[in-house]
């Protein structure tokens, strides 16, 4: 296979071309089958009933984020925003875990990061873990206009929407268990990557800062999950996700689990079995320092491109659709459930 590097996205992402067409199964509808429930396999398992994820209430959590401001390192308002979700994440019942740490960014910065874990059933061995990044973008360096290219995003999807599903996903472990344990892993210091007008090295290194340091310094000593599913631009209107290319690299199988999971869902046309391109982003880390076998569910269309307002000053609420979190949340909720 050969690969073309797109300059659109400074995270390395490369457009894959010639891609060979994957096994496609017939276009979800959204009303076809009931999220709620699942039918009883061939094998004889008992059926399993999962909630139904909530759009509006993950909705909400978006917005209370965005309402914060801009949640860059070293900010105020990245201070309030990383106590809202270790707060939150509490009053939903999970064990939370703060982890610390001073994180040099690409130009020297010293950033002051937080990674916020919310445990649920902390004593089983059998464990998943669900990925967000919290913080916002410091600059707007993809945005149009020049003049805001140093102008702090509010990060409404790239950001707060991948926390928002997890937050509402964390509402339904605390009223419905999982057979399994499950961590949510909100990490930090991902969107400090190097501005475009950069002048020395672009190192993939730079982005995921909150990510490497938990991959190599996980919140319980010894921690292994079975696998992780990372969330990243998860709210945007009519997103179409693909296969990323380092997951399936790594966790192959459970990309397959997961697009499975949303076409039973009825999502079908969300989740597109289609190969999508190489994205370095958080889960490459998990992938590679912790040995956790993780997917990223990131929006990629036919044209190559994340969402139309990356990295932009409009990264706001009036990007965030409802029906994309609904998808997202329901598809992940139902592989949950269902792990055995």
């Amino acid at each position: 296979m050969k690969y073309f590097l797109s300059l659109m996205k400074q995270k390395y992402l490369f457009i894959l071309l010639g891609g060979t067409l994957l096994t496609m199964m017939a276009c979800g509808n959204r009303a076809r089958k009931p999220a709620d429930s699942n039918d009883a396999t061939a094998t004889g398992r008992a059926a399993v009933t999962v909630p139904v994820f909530n759009a509006d209430s993950a909705y909400r959590y978006v917005k209370e984020q965005v309402d914060l401001g801009p949640r860059v390192p070293n900010t105020p308002q990245h201070v309030a925003c990383g106590n809202y979700l270790a707060a939150k994440l509490a009053s939903f019942g999970a064990v939370v875990t703060n982890q610390y740490a001073d994180l040099p960014a690409y130009n020297g910065t010293l950033l002051k990061a937080r990674n916020i874990i919310g445990s649920y059933k902390p004593e089983a061995r059998k464990r998943i873990a669900l990925f967000a990044h919290w913080d916002s973008r410091p600059w707007a360096d993809a945005d149009p206009d020049v003049t805001k290219h140093y102008t702090p995003i509010l990060g409404a999807n790239d950001g707060a929407s991948g926390v928002g599903v997890l937050l509402e996903i964390a509402r339904h472990l605390q009223r419905v268990p999982t057979e399994l344990g499950v961590d949510i892993v909100l990490v930090d210091a991902e969107d400090y990557g190097t501005h475009r007008a950069y002048t020395g090295a672009h190192r993939e290194e730079a982005w995921g800062l909150g990510a490497q340091y938990w991959a190599r310094n996980p919140h319980i000593q010894g921690y292994r999950a079975r696998f992780g599913i990372l969330l990243d631009m998860v709210g945007g209107k009519q997103a179409e996700f693909r296969y990323e290319g380092y997951s399936q690299e790594f966790a192959s199988s459970i990309n397959k689990k997961v697009w499975q999971a949303a076409e039973q869902s009825g999502f079908g046309s969300t989740f597109v079995q289609k190969n999508g391109g190489l994205v370095t982003d958080d889960h490459l880390f998990i992938n590679r320092y912790a040995g956790i076998p993780t997917i990223d569910i990131i929006p990629y269309n036919a044209n190559g491109e994340f969402f139309e307002y990356w990295h932009t000053v409009k990264d706001d609420m009036d990007a965030i659709d409802r029906a994309t979190l609904q998808a997202v949340g329901q598809t992940v909720m139902r592989v949950l459930y269902e792990e055995r």
